[in-house]
């Protein structure tokens, strides 16, 4: 994955960089349209995944470097009943349901979702 890709992904997800009142920069969405997830927040999403495991209620999604924000921001874009919350890291999401049968259920459908795209991507198809 290229800057210019990154950049593109960021800009299509609707982040931007502000600056806080201390002086530092951070990434934020801008205000939310209300739209599900488009298809190429499904594709940030499926590339952005390296590894998805349930522990109890949690859902942890590995992601390449630098890619968990906006996997999170994509996930968060889903509107899935399942998801409670999410929070991300650098290269980690951890996703928050309620039940143990929720997370598990959520792990089984996000790893769906990242096969099925990524199955399209090594087919040629986008």
């Amino acid at each position: 994955m290229t800057q210019a890709t990154i950049s593109r992904d960021i800009k299509e997800l609707g982040i931007i960089k502000v600056t806080t009142a201390t002086g530092t920069q951070k990434y934020v969405p801008m205000e939310r349209s209300g739209e599900v997830a488009s298809g190429r927040l499904m594709k940030v999403f499926a590339e952005a995944v390296t590894q998805i495991d349930v522990a109890m209620n949690l859902v942890i999604i590995k992601t390449l470097p630098g890619m968990a924000q906006a996997g999170a921001s994509a996930l968060d874009s889903m509107r899935l009943p399942e998801l409670a919350g999410c929070i991300a890291g650098d290269d980690t999401i951890f996703a928050a349901c309620r039940t143990v049968e929720q997370a598990e259920r959520l792990g089984r459908m996000l790893s769906q979702i990242a096969l099925q795209q990524n199955d399209r991507l090594s087919s040629g198809q986008t």
